[in-house]
């Protein structure tokens, strides 16, 4: 686990956007079991390309698309542990990955962003496709 203030900045990216951060794995089973219409989840995470494609593709694909997701929300891996672990549940049969983004409507998982989908792309390639999702989905 990563020590707090190592993450508060990475956590901020997001959360400055809107986004709400599920801490617990009650938080995670409560939002994901009871929520209506779509939800968002990204697993953030403190490497390279968290910082450099994924944080900024998903910003980018909220602004490019007219179409969002009704519930913004993350939790971190390396720090949200029992919560990251709770959402990798709800991803089955995808396996953990760290940064990932899924993408829920009514509490089933409808697209999946796996970690190796996000290295080595631009961070406007992943804007690109998660604006396309947006406008399949939400």
């Amino acid at each position: 686990m990563y020590p707090e203030h190592l993450l508060v900045p990475f956590r901020q990216e997001l959360t400055e956007a809107g986004f709400t951060e599920l801490k617990t794995a009650e938080a995670v089973e409560d939002h994901l079991k009871n929520q209506k219409g779509t939800s968002l989840v990204v697993i953030n995470s403190v490497c390279g390309c968290a910082a450099g494609t994924a944080r900024p593709g998903v910003k980018m694909a909220l602004k490019l698309s007219d179409k969002k997701p009704d519930h913004l929300t993350t939790v971190f891996a390396g720090g949200d542990i029992e919560a990251t672990a709770k959402v990798r549940e709800f991803h089955m049969p995808y396996p953990p990955s760290s940064p990932s983004v899924a993408l829920f409507k009514d509490g089933v998982l409808v697209h999946f962003v796996e970690r190796h989908h996000i290295e080595g792309r631009t961070a406007d390639m992943i804007g690109g496709h998660l604006a396309d999702v947006f406008e399949e989905y939400c």
